[in-house]
This record gives structure tokens, C-alpha cells and sequence, in this order.
């Protein structure tokens, strides 16, 4: 009796002694222990998405894939595979079960080593939340304490959901929402019983037991999880038999995106940080574009195929890497599958492996380990390149341009695999909204892959002849004329300084005398455009551009610039452009619409510039617009409009802008009858079929020697610019003979804007204003239109082919008749003359 009441006294002391114990530690490590509160308002670090304005994902950027689910939406099947495998007593322990520490503890006494694991699915979460994975025994009794702090604190539903969405997963996967997408790419909800137990099976180790890293360890694991839940009685026996059976297919997921736009993706994350900082990342923010999926889609398509089409026209310059050559043993199958797993891919350029060459087809072995055949149709482009201007003679037959064993590029054309090749040149394309400056679509180069700078927005090149619809512009508002003659003529012009005469050319070098101003532009004509300069001044005409948001820096103070010596990226050329399209007013381009935090609720807001026409309070007048000398007087003024919607300021007339319109969509049209001799084409003819409407207009640009290729235009509530080039600003773009193997409809001669760039503009137009209904001409009021004289663009009565409509500003319409016309009336260039 006394030894049981000694062992009752003693069992109290150790009792009182472990209570002790504990309460000394819980006092000990409390000025360490986290707020556990603060999992009642957690914020789950998931990655900032960005978007298009019609809700198109185009790219997600953050460390951790995460895709949280409410505890409604967890599976019952995850739940209880969770529970069987990693807590059976989740619903009846107080955060930590004593049960499983005294049976994993019993396992360490008798074998020597940690085994069996004790934490409760609450100690991974206070684990995963407020501690690291150090193996230490003070880590332990905090990870302890804040479990059953979490347990007072929350419901198990509540725990289960948090454990649900912490939880680290492999392949940069934190929660079953996200491991569900990155290893099957399906929601968690349609995931099979062996899908969710394996995945329920990968908190114990997810860098080597996840199905990528071993599908062996990944079904080993699997089975275990499936054993627990047939043990548990959560599935019957046919359940787990089936399941059991069933083989992992797994691959990895990246994020699922639906739109390509990746440098406009790059732009929305530099913005984003810039706005929010590096936290951004985490933050699950959804930045919304102004990016129109339609509108990309077509300008992605219409740019890179327009490049690949100038790019082959120049020749192949053969194969990637010749892997084994004729008559040396062929590699097999899987040694081919896993060289060309480990080689890149470049939008539709795929890698493939030459097997076989016949007379006029070729087989390939492509990245996805299929064998395809390579048509006649889809490699007789490919004549020899020697340089950018000289090409090889047309192929007859397959052998003359692959070969057994090479690595070659191909791309898909329709239904059939065509030969390709990575290009040397580059491209960029534009488009925005002439009305608040949004951009609807941005190609930024050939592939984000193959290279991130972004030609669209950093790329500042020579623009050539798009320069000169500014320069007329300024000629207009100086009171010049549509029907002004302007002397189209050689110009020889001494400098002193340098010994030398500046003779700039018309290309082709052919002139035809007084010449209207409209025609001048349309058909580019050089020497006109350095006249109507000299009529302006060259200072004068430099500030003038400024108002469309050019830089003085990068304007030459040269005569040099009537022939597009300045340098502008594509973005300002669409910018400066859009003040045509929409009556005179500049608006700065923007690119983000909005931002979303996770749960939807709006963060920022844009609020662009808005034109208003009539009985407008305009913070900035017309007079001030017109009278800017800078351009960052106009910046200036339009900063304070940022975070308010305000009016756009008007930069040149309605009237003006109107009447160089007209000079843009004649680069299109032309003028004149042809049945009566009297038709005329413009340098962007080539729009004609394609499009066959007339309410488009744009300009070609070509830099000296070809370096730089540009198309711009217009179209109902739409700008975009094409730009083509090397990044190596000393190559040119040369020139292409014609390839016998090839139609009428091949592009040949020398590069320029019209050939190399105009057919993006095109073919994206093509596809923008499929839907769009031609629109009526508005005619400006104080726009007056009367009949001219074509040869000397003075009044006329006569009503035949030698005469015509043409608009003026009222006031600068002629009043002379072209009988009474006096020598004077046409603008020559004299000895000692400056202007024209």
C-alpha cells in the first residue's frame, strides 16, 4: 500500500514536473511566438497575372505558382486522403495528438532514428506559415505551441483550407490548386482518385516524390496514400483497386496562356514594379492591358510572317548543325528525340532532324518525336544566300538543299510542314487607337525567346519618308496647299564648310517638274519634300514636329531631315500619326487599362485624355497646343492630366489634319483616270486589292541605302506602324532577283518600305477591319472644295480630264483661272532661291 502510495506521489511530482516544464518553456519561447491572429486576415502569396482588356491571360510573373480554392471546392477525395496519410485524428486532437508522438517516439527508442513522423497537419501549417524546416527540439516546441494556439483560433474547415493552400508542392507549386494545374493541367475538381493520391502523397518529400521528378517514386507513394484510405474506410476495395491500376501520366504545366504578347507582358511588369515594387510579385494583383486579343493575334501573325516572307526571299543559309554526315552511322530514334529536346523553340519555328531525302520531299523526325514529310511547295524557296543582295540559283531537286543528318528549322503553313530558318532581320508593328492613345496591339520583335528588347518601344531608328507627312503638315500651316506647285527637280546645294555639293535624289531618280503638293507626298518624291522644308525653315519646322511629341534631340537641325534623317521609335511614329487620324490632338499612348487585387476590387484605374471637339472647358487651348516649341512643354501639361480624365490638347487644326489625311490615303489611291491618261499611284498602291476601300491612308518610309523599312497608317479608329531592319544598324536590307521556282506574286528588287514593310500593315489591317464598315468621308467645316487645273492647280472651267475637285482651308483656295495664269504661278527654283 505505501509503495502505491509512493508511486502515486511520484507520478504527481512527474506530473507536476512535466506541467512545469512546459509552462516554463511556453514562457521561455512567448516573446517569440508569432500572433497566430493574423491567419484570420492571411494573404496567400500568389503571382501578378497580367491581361488583355477583353480578359485574355498573357503572362504571370512570381516565384510561387499558386491557385487558391476555398475549402467548399478541396475535393472530399483530398480531404480525406490528406487525413489518412498525414493526420488520422485531424478532427479530435487539440492541434497535437499525443498518440502519434508517443508511437513515433516509442519507433526512435527502438530503432535509433526518426522513422515515423508526429507533426499534425495544424504543425505543418504553423510550420509552413511562422517557422523553417530546421531539424532543432526548440523549433519543435514552438512549432508545438503555435499549433494549438491555431486550434483555439481557428475551425478545422479553416485549418484545412490554409493547409490546403500553403503547402509547398514542387516546380514552384505552393498548393493542391496550383500542383493540380502544373503536374495533370487540369483543375483540382477534375482530378481522378489517383491524380489527388499522388498529389496527397507529396508533402513528405515534393522535390522527389512529385511525377516528374520519378513517376516509380510517384506510384510507390501513390499506393501508400491509397492503402491509408482503404484502411481508413474512406474508399471501398474496388475503388482502390482501380486507382491502383491506374498509370501517372504527368508532364509539366506551365501557365496556361492565352494570348501571345510577351513584350507587352515585360512593359505591364516593369510598370507594375515601378508602381508597387518588388512585393508585386506575390501580391496576385491581376494588371489588366488595353492589348485587344484580336487585334494582337493579327498583328503577331501579319509581322512575323511578313519577316519570314523577306527573310527567305533572300536565300537559306542552310542547316542549323549537321549531326552525322552521309556514309557515318545515322543516329537512332531516341538519340535524335533527346538532342532535339534540348534545343529551343521560336514561336512557330520547331527544330526537326533531316532522315531522309527524296527527289522532291524530305523526312524529319520533329521535337514531339513524330515523322513528317517536307513538300516540294514548302522548301523550293530555298535557292543558296550569298550576301543581302545576291542569291543562288533556284533548287531543282530536295538534295540541292538538305541533307541526311542535318538540324533544320520548320514551321507549319496551312496543313503541311514547310522548311524555315530562324531570320536575321527584325521587325516591330504598332497599333493604337487613334481616339485615347490605348494600344491594341504590340510586336515588340520576332520571338521574346530569341530576344527581349523591344524594338517597338526602345528601338530608335531613321524613319525615312514617314517623316515627311509632318513636314508637309507644317507647309500647310504656313498656307500651302494641296494644289501648290512645288518644282520637282534636281538640287544641287554647295557647302562650303565641306567642299562639297548635297545633291539629294528622288527614288527612282526620275523628276517631272511642278508638281502638286499632294502628289509630292503621296509618291514620296525627295527633292519636294526638301523644298516645302526650306519654304517652312528648318527651324521652324523642327518645332513644329514637336508638337507631335518628337524630341529636339532627335530631329538633326539639317536639311538632311526633309528625307527622314531623324530618329523616332515605332511607338511615336503611331503616336505621331494618330494626330492625323484623329483631327489634331495629341494623346500620350498608355498601355495598362486597370488593376485588380485577387479578389477583384479595382487598385488603379487609368484615365486617359479625351478629345473634345466643341463647348469644351480645355485646360490646354488650341493657341497654347499650336504655339508649343517644345515638346516637353507638351508632356508637361498633359503629366497633370495623368490620374483625372482630362481634354487632349489640339496640336494642328481640324483642317489641317484633314488635308494630310487626304495627301495619305492618295499614298494609297493615287488620283487621276487611267482610261484618260490621267491616273496616277502612290507609293502604297499595293493596298489597293487587298483592302479595297477608301477610307485608309499611310506613307511608305525607306532609310539611305535600305537600312530601315517603314510602313504607317490609318484606318476607322485605328493607327499602326510597321517597322522592318537589322539590330546591327550598318547592315542594309539589299535586294532579291527574282526565284524561277517561285509566282508572279514574289516580291523582287530592292528593298523598301512599300516591298518589305507595307505588307505587314496589310495583312493586319486585313484582319482588323474585317468587321469594320467603310466609313464616309467628314469633311471639316471652313473646308471648301473647287475645280482646279491638274498641271497648274489654278481655277478652271473646263470639265474634262484636265481638271479635277480638290479641298482647301477657306481662304487658301486659288482665285486665278489657269488662262489668266502668269508664269509666276509656278514655283521653280532659281538661282539664289532658298525656300523652294
Amino acid at each position: 500500500m505505501k509503495f502505491i502510495k509512493r508511486l502515486l506521489i511520484f507520478a504527481i511530482i512527474c506530473i507536476l514536473l512535466g506541467v512545469g516544464t512546459i509552462f516554463g518553456f511556453y514562457v521561455y519561447v512567448k516573446p517569440e511566438l508569432p500572433d497566430v491572429a493574423t491567419l484570420k486576415d492571411v494573404e496567400l502569396q500568389t503571382p501578378m497575372q497580367v491581361y488583355s482588356a477583353d480578359g485574355k491571360l498573357i503572362s504571370q510573373f512570381g516565384e510561387k505558382r499558386r491557385i487558391p480554392v476555398t475549402y467548399n471546392d478541396i475535393p472530399k477525395d483530398l480531404i480525406d486522403a490528406l487525413i489518412a496519410t498525414e493526420d488520422s485524428r485531424f478532427y479530435d486532437h487539440p492541434g497535437i495528438d499525443p498518440i502519434g508522438i508517443t508511437r513515433a517516439a516509442i519507433v526512435v527508442a527502438m530503432s535509433g532514428s526518426a522513422k515515423q513522423g508526429a507533426s499534425t497537419i495544424t504543425q505543418q501549417l504553423a510550420r509552413n506559415f511562422f517557422l523553417s524546416n530546421e531539424k532543432k527540439i526548440m523549433r519543435k516546441i514552438k512549432e508545438i505551441f503555435i499549433a494549438i494556439h491555431i486550434e483555439q483560433l481557428l475551425t478545422k474547415q479553416e485549418i484545412m483550407e490554409l493547409y490546403v493552400n500553403k503547402i509547398f508542392l514542387g516546380y514552384r507549386s505552393y498548393g493542391f490548386g496550383a500542383a493540380s494545374r502544373v503536374y495533370f493541367g487540369k483543375d483540382l475538381k477534375d482530378l481522378t482518385l489517383s491524380e489527388l493520391a499522388t498529389l496527397a502523397g507529396m508533402p513528405k518529400a515534393p522535390s522527389t516524390m512529385n511525377p516528374i521528378y520519378s513517376v516509380e517514386r510517384a506510384t510507390h507513394r501513390r499506393n501508400v496514400v491509397l492503402k491509408r484510405m482503404l484502411d481508413e474506410g474512406y474508399i471501398t476495395r474496388s475503388e482502390y483497386e482501380q486507382a491502383r491500376n491506374e498509370p501517372i501520366v504527368s508532364r509539366y504545366h506551365g501557365a496556361e496562356i492565352e494570348l501571345n504578347a510577351p513584350y507587352m507582358a515585360e512593359m505591364a511588369r516593369a510598370w507594375a514594379v515601378e508602381q508597387y515594387g518588388e512585393d508585386v510579385y506575390e501580391s496576385g494583383m491581376k494588371v489588366y492591358t488595353t492589348l485587344d486579343s484580336r487585334l494582337q493575334n493579327a498583328a503577331e501573325k501579319a509581322a512575323i510572317n511578313n519577316l519570314l516572307s523577306y527573310d527567305e526571299r533572300h536565300g537559306y543559309r542552310g542547316a542549323v548543325e549537321t549531326l552525322w554526315k552521309d556514309g557515318n552511322e545515322p543516329w537512332d530514334a531516341e538519340k535524335i528525340a533527346k538532342h532535339l529536346k534540348q534545343q529551343p523553340t521560336y514561336g512557330e519555328l520547331n527544330p526537326a532532324v533531316v532522315i531522309k531525302v527524296d527527289a522532291k520531299t524530305a523526312e524529319v523526325e520533329l521535337q514531339s518525336g513524330e515523322t513528317a514529310t517536307l513538300p516540294w511547295d514548302g522548301m523550293k524557296w530555298a535557292r543558296r544566300y550569298k550576301t543581302d543582295i545576291r542569291q543562288g540559283t533556284a533548287p531543282k531537286q530536295a538534295a540541292d538543299i538538305l541533307a541526311v543528318g542535318e538540324q533544320i528549322w520548320v514551321r507549319k503553313v496551312d496543313d503541311a510542314w514547310h522548311l524555315s530558318q530562324v531570320p536575321d532581320a527584325n521587325t516591330a508593328m504598332v497599333a493604337m487607337l487613334p481616339e485615347n492613345g490605348a494600344i491594341k496591339a504590340l510586336v515588340g520583335g520576332f520571338n521574346f525567346v530569341h530576344s527581349k528588347f523591344n524594338r517597338a518601344t526602345q528601338s530608335v531608328r531613321q524613319v525615312g519618308s514617314a517623316i515627311k507627312p509632318f513636314i508637309y503638315s507644317a507647309a500647310l500651316d504656313q498656307g500651302i496647299t494641296l494644289a501648290t506647285l512645288i518644282n520637282d527637280a534636281p538640287i544641287n546645294k554647295w557647302d562650303s564648310s565641306q567642299g562639297t555639293a548635297w545633291r539629294p535624289k528622288n527614288s527612282p531618280p526620275t523628276y517631272i517638274g511642278p508638281t502638286r503638293a499632294r502628289i509630292g507626298l503621296a509618291t514620296s518624291k525627295n527633292v519636294m519634300a526638301v523644298r516645302v522644308l526650306r519654304k517652312v525653315g528648318l527651324d521652324e519646322t523642327i518645332d513644329f514636329l514637336t508638337r507631335f511629341g518628337f524630341k529636339h534631340e532627335e530631329l538633326p537641325r539639317s536639311e538632311t531631315l526633309a528625307l527622314g534623317a531623324g530618329s523616332l521609335t515605332p511607338m511615336q511614329v503611331a503616336q505621331g500619326f494618330s494626330v492625323f487620324a484623329n483631327g489634331g490632338y495629341y494623346l500620350k499612348p498608355y498601355f495598362i487599362s486597370k488593376v485588380e487585387d485577387p479578389f477583384g476590387a479595382l487598385v488603379y484605374t487609368e484615365h486617359p485624355q479625351v478629345i473634345c471637339r466643341e463647348n469644351c472647358d480645355n485646360n490646354v487651348s488650341k493657341l497654347d497646343s499650336e504655339n508649343l516649341k517644345e515638346e516637353e512643354n507638351l508632356l508637361e501639361q498633359t503629366a497633370e492630366m495623368e490620374n483625372e480624365p482630362q481634354f487632349a490638347p489640339q496640336v494642328i487644326s481640324e483642317q489641317n489634319a484633314f488635308l494630310t489625311r487626304e495627301m495619305l490615303e492618295a499614298n494609297i489611291w493615287g488620283g487621276g483616270e487611267w482610261r484618260q491618261g490621267t491616273g496616277w499611284n502612290g507609293t502604297g498602291w499595293r493596298a489597293q486589292k487587298p483592302l479595297n476601300r477608301r477610307d485608309i491612308g499611310g506613307k511608305t518610309g525607306t532609310t539611305n541605302d535600305s537600312k530601315d523599312a517603314w510602313y504607317s497608317g490609318f484606318a476607322p479608329g485605328l493607327v499602326a506602324t510597321v517597322w522592318v531592319g537589322f539590330d546591327d544598324h550598318s547592315r542594309e536590307l539589299g535586294k532579291t532577283s527574282r526565284n524561277a521556282n517561285l509566282d508572279n506574286a514574289q516580291i523582287s528588287g530592292a528593298e523598301a518600305g512599300a516591298k518589305t514593310a507595307q505588307p505587314a500593315w496589310i495583312g493586319f489591317m486585313v484582319d482588323a477591319l474585317v468587321d469594320v464598315p467603310e466609313q464616309r468621308k467628314m469633311v471639316p467645316s471652313d473646308i471648301v472644295k473647287v475645280r482646279i487645273d491638274r498641271d497648274t492647280g489654278l481655277l478652271t472651267r473646263k470639265n474634262d480630264a484636265s481638271s479635277m475637285f480638290e479641298y482647301f482651308e477657306r481662304g487658301t483656295e486659288p482665285t486665278d483661272y489657269v488662262s489668266s495664269a502668269a508664269s509666276s504661278g509656278n514655283i521653280y527654283e532659281s538661282e539664289g532661291e532658298e525656300l523652294f
